[in-house]
């Protein structure tokens, strides 16, 4: 395996109340920060010249949820991506509370920003992903590899009993809209998937050594949250199910002894050294009073992974508090 650890030291949490994290780096260096906020209600972002910047950078809202309709309700997991010369914020949402709405009537929208700077200029709707089954859907991701545009979701399909989340994937047309039937990547079958809630959602890819890794987070959102991976050859048919392996065993998840509790919703950035970093969330206790989906806790962290001599991630366990 390689290590990057001794390469520095990053302060854990790193930002508080933060859940679903993103940190991207853009091609200048800048780093960007977003994530899921307690309230539900808006899209925030941070910017910094530095990683550690972002813990004390200024958060702009850029855009906040609808007084009624769609787009009203849990604004869920918001991801920043710069495409063709644009910048696009993936989310969630449900309707807005009133008589007749349905708040959990979750489904995945875009943003788009064309000046060069995500904090400036106008974000406009660009509208619902349409996806072939109108279901509970979320966690929408977007990578490109080898030419093509891809883009990779949890959505609810009402076929399979007793399964929440399924994770989905597609060739996109542009960056709202889907090219061609999505195929099915993976289903929550495992025990481990399937505690408390049988969940597969939060997914990203790290293209690498040959090979796309799409890891993703699998059964509640308790202390039994936790990452799964997903493998293919680089030069596979990626919308070829049978392309795809999945690891059977977890691969990030609570460590008590470190204090570290429902380990998910990652994603991956690099540090100034070009250093790999693990991008999640976290809480710092076990037992939750309530829904979980309550609590604020879930706090963004950061900490460094290395590889294993077969190419694939190596995340260890969660890093204690410091």
């Amino acid at each position: 395996m390689t290590d990057n650890k001794t390469a520095f030291e990053l302060p854990n949490p790193f930002i508080l109340e933060r859940a679903d994290p993103q940190i991207t780096r853009h091609t200048d260096g800048r780093y960007y920060f977003t994530a899921t906020v307690p309230a539900y209600d808006r899209i925030v972002l941070r910017a910094a010249d530095t990683l550690l910047g972002l813990r004390d950078a200024e958060e702009t809202t850029i855009w906040v949820q609808h007084p009624e309709g769609p787009m009203g309700s849990h604004i869920w997991a918001p991801e920043l991506h710069w495409i063709d010369g644009a910048w696009y914020v993936y989310f969630a949402a449900g309707e807005a509370e009133s008589a007749t709405a349905d708040v959990w009537r979750i489904r995945m929208y875009v943003l788009e920003n064309r000046n060069a700077d995500p904090l400036q200029g106008e974000w406009t709707e660009k509208g619902q992903i349409e996806t072939p089954i109108d279901s509970f859907s979320l966690d929408a991701t977007t990578f490109a590899h080898n030419g093509t545009r891809y883009l990779c979701w949890a959505q609810h399909d009402p076929g399979l009993e007793g399964s929440n989340t399924s994770l989905f994937l597609a060739e996109l047309a542009n960056p709202w809209t889907l090219k061609g039937a999505p195929v099915e990547l993976s289903r929550p079958e495992l025990p481990w998937e399937t505690i408390r809630f049988a969940v597969n959602e939060g997914p990203y890819a790290l293209i690498r050594n040959g090979k796309v890794f799409i890891t993703y987070s699998a059964s509640g959102t308790g202390a039994e949250y936790c990452m799964g991976l997903l493998t293919a050859d680089a030069d596979a048919d990626l919308l070829d199910p049978a392309s795809w392996t999945k690891h059977p065993e977890p691969v990030f998840t609570t460590n008590a002894d470190n204090g570290i509790y429902g380990t998910g919703h990652n994603a991956f950035t690099v540090d100034e050294e070009g250093n790999d970093l693990l991008v999640f969330h976290a809480r710092a206790y076990e037992e939750i009073i309530g829904d979980p989906l309550d609590n604020p806790d879930r706090h963004c962290r950061v900490q460094p992974f290395g590889w294993n001599e077969d190419g694939t991630p190596d995340f260890e366990e969660p890093l204690p508090e410091n």
